[in-house]
């Protein structure tokens, strides 16, 4: 088979993509959050108070998986139920200050994982690096993402 050079470039991406998020599972672990409900917490801090079918689209899991999902983490204190403002039927979930705090740890655990494997890196290898990831926010990001934005400011 004779793929193409972007073909093979996007298979090795996928790959380590695949790899680093592996790696990076123990730390998720060390603060006693599985990746999947450090995701939802994430749509769900980002994105402000959101509806379980938001979150599921997000998620892209269905809204039964998510409705299970999101019943364990307001058991577990991570999320909350609040009415919406502008549809008194509707429920938004939002974190709760547990679930803030806790994502706010595995994300720096993580962080500083990256952070340690890119220290162990000649400095060469870091701007690349660097200029590698400013591609990526390209081909990964929403166009209006504010990463984006920064970019182009640097650019001029």
């Amino acid at each position: 088979m004779n793929d193409s050079p972007q073909t093979n470039l996007a298979n090795r991406l996928h790959s380590s993509a695949i790899h680093l998020l592996r790696g990076l599972r123990p730390q998720d672990e060390l603060v006693g959050i599985s990746a999947r409900r450090l995701s939802a917490l994430s749509v769900i801090i980002f994105g402000g108070p959101i509806s379980l079918s938001q979150l599921a689209q997000a998620e892209q899991v269905s809204l039964p998986t998510t409705s299970r999902m999101i019943k364990d983490m307001e058991y577990e204190g991570l999320v909350e139920r609040t009415a919406d403002p502008d549809d008194k039927r509707s429920i938004r979930i939002q974190a709760t200050t547990k679930g803030e705090e806790i994502f706010a740890a595995a994300r720096h655990r993580r962080i500083q994982a990256i952070t340690d494997r890119i220290a162990a890196l000649p400095q060469k290898q870091v701007r690349l690096l660097e200029q590698a990831i400013s591609t990526l926010e390209q081909i990964s990001l929403p166009p209006n993402h504010p990463h984006l934005k920064d970019q182009k400011m640097d650019q001029v």
